[in-house]
């Protein structure tokens, strides 16, 4: 892809609960100024997104996404944006519109503006008849609409390299946990749900069973992840760069209770699996991330025991 990059960046969803880690981190990296955040909405008195640059942002409108990035000089666009699986279930439509849409939105403006993109998938990518520990190649046959719209979205991420030499980059997320931003909706929200409710009243209603047991990683885990991806020199990644497998932990439901109570004293959690335990069902174990361990040297630091560690101290503010 020939022409400028500006040498600003521009975050999509930043309200979000990756959005909002990752432009603290990206500001840390950066500046303040050099780093805008956006999203659908107002930032309603955010204060960490409101201490830089914000802009109300439609992932939908290419034009208004050219327009900002031809008039700030952006040269990268972190595209956060999308509805997540729990909240894309109940309204497929609109997920598609949202995921795949504002996916090829954000494509089109860096097509024209010569812009590279970081554009994340899930492991909503692998469906009932992938591997419980899938490797890169694994089948991508997911059974959820969300799933759905992230497939597309690695396809699209790879046509706009080959087609139009755009630098498209993504990692597959498992269930990310963090304090600094609500939950969004997803399937794994029990696990940033548990230790508020641990915290506040000592009791939890989980909405999977105790045995469900899913691919998770502490939210600063995933940030480094993702700033180390975009910071790896482009000759280093091979075919899997529209959506990376990455190295992240595995525990089950009750383990992660169990470990909240051996610090939380009386607390206790109900097991009471709903809708959205179909789609947990419908998802690997664990993630086999040695493609990218080996192509972009990347492992992640927190295990249950420290994540657990930092979510209650986080939450309690000690």
């Amino acid at each position: 892809m020939s022409g400028v990059h500006g040498d600003r960046i521009l975050v999509t969803g930043a309200l979000g609960q990756i959005g909002t880690d990752l432009v603290q981190a990206l500001r840390r990296e950066h500046g303040i100024d050099s780093v805008i955040a956006s999203d659908i909405r107002e930032s309603d008195g955010h204060s960490s997104i409101e201490e830089g640059p914000y802009v109300p942002l439609d992932v939908m409108d290419t034009d208004a996404i050219s327009a900002i990035c031809k008039r700030e000089g952006i040269g990268t666009v972190y595209h956060l944006a999308a509805l997540l699986s729990a909240t894309g279930e109940r309204n497929p439509d609109k997920c598609r519109r949202i995921n795949v849409g504002g996916t090829i939105s954000v494509l089109e403006a860096a097509r024209e503006c010569f812009l590279r993109v970081y554009a994340p998938s899930s492991i909503a990518v692998f469906g009932p008849d992938a591997p419980k520990n899938p490797p890169q190649d694994a089948p991508l046959n997911p059974t959820t609409v969300y799933g759905e719209t992230k497939v597309s979205g690695e396809a699209l991420a790879r046509e706009y390299r080959r087609s139009h030499g755009v630098d498209t980059r993504g990692i597959r997320y498992p269930g990310l946990i963090s304090y600094n931003a609500p939950a969004g909706g997803g399937t794994t929200d029990y696990a940033v749900e548990i230790f508020h409710a641990a915290l506040d009243s000592g009791h939890y209603e989980c909405f999977v069973r105790a045995d469900t047991r899913l691919p998770m990683l502490y939210m600063d885990d995933a940030i480094e992840a993702t700033l180390t991806l975009m910071d790896a020199e482009d000759d280093l990644l091979g075919d899997s760069r529209a959506g990376y497998n990455i190295p992240c932990l595995s525990f089950s439901a009750e383990e992660l209770a169990n470990a909240i109570s051996d610090r939380v004293e009386g607390f206790t959690c109900d097991f009471v699996p709903d809708v959205r335990q179909e789609y947990a069902d419908s998802w690997p174990d664990s993630i086999d991330g040695t493609v990218a361990e080996r192509e972009w040297g990347w492992s992640p630091r927190f295990d249950l025991e420290s994540m657990v560690d930092e979510m209650l101290r986080g939450i309690s503010g000690s």
